[in-house]
């Protein structure tokens, strides 16, 4: 996608990007699953997660549109976006169902025990 883009600086941001969505969702379901009542707290925290992604990345596709008004920038960028939304939403998604698993799989152990 790069070098049909004729991109270079611009993936390196996305890559860097993707690493920091990680940290951060990794940061925030890690959190979650230390409250009193996990399995509530990781399903806020991923539904929350989720709004304030798309949100941000809403707010990107408008800066864009806004900025740029000729169509040949806007279709140069949008591979950048997609670039940066789909691993983003990818790596939260994936996170909320392996951390909920974990979560009721940690609560049915202890009721069982």
């Amino acid at each position: 996608m790069a070098v049909a883009t004729g991109a270079e600086e611009e993936y390196i941001i996305v890559f860097m990007f993707s690493v920091l969505v990680t940290f951060v969702v990794t940061f925030v379901f890690f959190v979650a699953q230390l409250t009193n009542d996990p399995v509530a707290a990781v399903a806020t925290a991923g539904k929350w997660t989720l709004i304030v992604f798309v949100a941000l990345l809403l707010l990107l596709v408008a800066l864009i549109l806004y900025n740029d008004s000729s169509a040949a920038v806007v279709r140069k960028d949008m591979p950048v976006v997609a670039g940066l939304g789909l691993p983003g939403l990818v790596t939260i998604i994936i996170h909320w169902l392996f951390v909920r698993w974990r979560v009721k799989r940690g609560v049915a152990d202890i009721k069982a025990g």
